[in-house]
This record gives C-alpha cells, sequence and structure tokens, in this order.
C-alpha cells in the first residue's frame, strides 16, 4: 500500500545561498529520491516573512530572525516524495549546527557563527498543514 506524496517548502536560507550551498543542498534532496516540483530564488520581502513566521511575533529572536532572512537571496523549493516532511527534516538535522549529526545538512555544513540568530542553512516546513500554508506564502 503505497502512501499519497507529500509535498514540503524548503529553503536554502541567506547563509546557504552566500555560501554557494544551494546545490550541494538540492542534491542531497535529490539523491534523498525526492522531487523538486518548484524552484525559485529571491531576496524575501519582509511582508512574506511576517506571514512565514508569524507564530514567532512578539519573540526576543523574531526581528534578528526577520532582519536576517531579509538580507539576501534565498532558494525557496517545493520537494515532493512519500513522507518528505519528516525526511527532509531528519536530512537537514538539528536546528542547533553545533548538535547537528554528522551526515545531516547543517552537521555537516553548519556552525555556529555567534550571531544574534542561528544561521543554519535551511527551513523545512515541519507538518502536511504548514507545508501547505508557507507554500501558499512564496509560490502564490
Amino acid at each position: 500500500m503505497s502512501e499519497q506524496i507529500e509535498r514540503t517548502l524548503v529553503i536554502v536560507k541567506p547563509d546557504g545561498y552566500r555560501r554557494g550551498l544551494t546545490g550541494e543542498v538540492l542534491r542531497r534532496i535529490e539523491a534523498k529520491g525526492y522531487t523538486l516540483a518548484s524552484l525559485q530564488v529571491m531576496t524575501p520581502d519582509r511582508e512574506r516573512l511576517a506571514q512565514h513566521y508569524a507564530e514567532h511575533e512578539g519573540k526576543p529572536f523574531y526581528e534578528p530572525l526577520v532582519d536576517f532572512m531579509s538580507s539576501g537571496p534565498a532558494t525557496f523549493v517545493v520537494v515532493e516524495g512519500q513522507r518528505c516532511i519528516e525526511g527532509f527534516r531528519i536530512l537537514a538535522g538539528a536546528t542547533d549546527p553545533t548538535a547537528a549529526l554528522p551526515g545531516t545538512i547543517r552537521g555537516d555544513l553548519g556552525r555556529d557563527w555567534g550571531k544574534k540568530v542561528q544561521e543554519n542553512i535551511v527551513h523545512g516546513s515541519d507538518s502536511p498543514e504548514s507545508a501547505e500554508r508557507e507554500i501558499g506564502i512564496w509560490f502564490a
């Protein structure tokens, strides 16, 4: 019995884009067997970032996060595949790159830069509901 194909939003954040890691991130996604259904590179605007991070508004890290995410180009990707939401989050590794396991994107490519916000290379939706909402924000 096959499971329904999921869709998730993956973002190669401005730090990953600046460091030239977009290709490596996409390579790992494709090597995992997922499909890149749609892709665009843009500098995120504060209005859409406010929608994307609405649940964090008012938290101490909110403004530094929006500042970081709007600091330069990022790659936005709709990824498809069975259980790709869970699968990509495992592939990405722990949010803190210092604690992320080797073999994960953040474990292999990330580090703590001592900044106000964690620059951890990638974002991946955390649930089917979040994926649908986030894809709608960036791929309207």
